[in-house]
């Protein structure tokens, strides 16, 4: 007999991305950025260091939201710091969705939004996208308007495709909240902030934000979410009292005052991207125009799983992500945008391989 509940007992989890411990690998598997943060990261976790550890944090993290808050031009009671975005992802489960409602997301994306459902115990729903990457509007529709949430990553994970803001207006939920996962949002061409909140829509819509990618801050784990305060006061009951340790909550605040290192790396990320997609097409490969830190491809002889094994025995670790679809299997193999040297080196062993 086990002692776990039922739907803990049943479910697969979350399978996390690689990770090597030892030296000597091209990592192009996990969308961390390929440079380093701003040096006045390190001076601001120095600081701490040097002060009263042993005291608690600030558990509203005053600081970060006020600087956040400037950021996106909003109060900050509109601004909620978590453990990276997905606690944020967590907390929205636990604040809005009861066991055996529905909760959705486009697919193929984020698998950790329906492990969140499993673990609530809520029933999950699919909206399979085009082979194009665009919604299915009549399916979408009707989903949403039943969804107690409906979690849309943009741009979308694997396949780094934006949608319009206006795609997006139509499918929040009649009785639920309608959340913009934006990851990757200052990895597009035309990054933004928060249009949709500011357009009069802000009661029923949620922006999670993570500093793991484009701030270069994944080892810290630090993320959080833009809303209206009445939605972030409830959330801000479900959150563990101190969610934020004085460290993250530190470096988050020295990386988000430096705009200007984080753009110089976005930037930077954006013209190799354009350069992978280039050179993967010229290799045959099928590459979504991408809006993220990373490109998703696919080959019309289907030998995606070989080309991953083959990078991987060269120490090159891309992600090969497999998708049961209603009318067959979608793979194929997404690359994290790397250095330009790191490029050149998936760039040459695809042309060995073949």
């Amino acid at each position: 007999m086990s002692l776990f509940r039922p739907q803990v007992q049943q479910m697969a989890g979350y399978t996390p991305g690689e990770q090597p411990q030892e030296s000597g690998w091209v990592k192009l598997n996990t969308n961390e950025n390929a440079y380093p943060p701003s040096p006045r990261v390190k001076e601001a976790v120095q600081h701490v260091l040097e002060g009263r550890l042993n005291i608690y944090p600030d558990p509203l993290a005053t600081e970060f939201r006020k600087v956040a808050a400037e950021l996106f031009q909003v109060d900050p009671d509109w601004i909620l710091p978590g453990n990276g975005s997905d606690e944020i992802l967590t907390i929205l489960m636990r604040s809005f969705v009861e066991p055996n409602e529905l909760v959705s997301a486009p697919y193929p994306s984020y698998t950790l939004y329906e492990t969140l459902a499993e673990i609530q115990g809520a029933r999950f729903h699919r909206i399979q996208l085009n082979p194009d990457w665009d919604w299915p509007v009549a399916d979408a529709l009707e989903v949403a308007a039943k969804s107690k949430i409906l979690f849309v990553p943009n741009p979308n994970a694997p396949s780094g495709n934006r949608w319009p803001d206006e795609d997006l207006l139509s499918l929040i939920p009649t009785q639920g909240v309608l959340v913009l996962d934006e990851a990757y949002g200052d990895f597009c061409d035309r990054p933004h902030r928060c249009e949709l909140l500011k357009a009069g829509f802000g009661a029923k819509i949620v922006v999670t934000r993570s500093l793991s990618k484009s701030y270069s801050l994944a080892g810290i784990r630090f993320g959080f979410a833009v809303a209206h305060p009445e939605l972030i006061r409830g959330m801000r009951k479900v959150k563990d009292s101190y969610n934020c340790n004085a460290l993250s909550l530190a470096a988050a605040i020295a990386a988000l005052k430096d705009q200007e290192w984080m753009l110089a790396n976005t930037n930077r990320i954006r013209a190799t991207r354009d350069l992978l997609v280039m050179e993967l097409r010229k290799l045959g490969f099928e590459a979504v125009d991408s809006q993220t830190n990373f490109v998703w491809c696919t080959h019309p002889d289907g030998e995606h799983e070989r080309r991953y094994q083959e990078l991987k025995q060269r120490k090159i670790l891309v992600r090969y992500m497999k998708f049961t679809l209603r009318d067959g299997i979608l793979d194929g193999l997404r690359i994290t945008v790397g250095t330009e040297d790191e490029i050149q080196q998936v760039l040459d062993a695809l042309r060995v391989i073949g």
